[in-house]
């Protein structure tokens, strides 16, 4: 039987059990690898906050509360992550119009015939909480209130974020798909 993540998590507070935090790091890499490749655009800085992440959080597990999901806790992370590495480069506004004018780093061609290419053009158009809120409720499948303890922004904004990106996404796909 697969421990679950409490169980996992109590393992790695009692004992700092490096195997039951690896179990959890490849049941949660993928969400967070995915939320930050979203934020960032660029595969190589998104791996390296993924991996400040997960050290971050193999330092902290004892400050997680319980109170939220796990995937949550370490979505908040990787977002701090992000944002950490956003001042660094002088400001976030600097950085996210830099991250909007360079096209998305990949490894691999896209297989869906560029939808996945017209996806990451149509997040660009969306301001940078609405597509936070966006990229957490629906690529790494966060609820609402996740995505609110992630972001540090009340629930109602959330949900109006999230509200606004997919009519903005909508009606961007709508007017490609009418000039096509």
């Amino acid at each position: 039987m697969t421990p679950s993540d409490g169980e996992l998590i109590a393992m790695v507070i009692a004992g700092k059990d490096q195997r039951a935090f690896s179990s959890l790091v490849t049941r949660h890499q993928s969400a967070v690898r995915a939320v930050l490749m979203r934020l960032c655009r660029n595969a190589a800085l998104a791996d390296d906050l993924a991996q400040e992440t997960f050290i971050k959080a193999y330092n902290k597990i004892s400050a997680y509360s319980g109170a939220g999901s796990f995937k949550a806790w370490l979505c908040r992370i990787a977002y701090t992550e992000f944002l950490m590495s956003a001042r660094k480069r002088k400001a976030i506004d600097k950085t996210m119009e830099k991250l909007k004018a360079q096209p998305m780093e990949t490894h691999q061609a896209p297989s869906d015939g560029g939808a996945r290419v017209d996806l990451d053009r149509a997040l660009a158009t969306l301001g940078e909480e609405e597509r936070v809120c966006v990229v957490l409720c629906y690529a790494s499948g966060l609820s609402h209130s996740d995505a609110a303890e992630v972001t540090g922004l009340p629930l109602g904004t959330v949900k109006s974020h999230v509200n606004r990106g997919k009519g903005k996404l909508k009606a961007w796909f709508e007017r490609k798909e009418a000039a096509a």
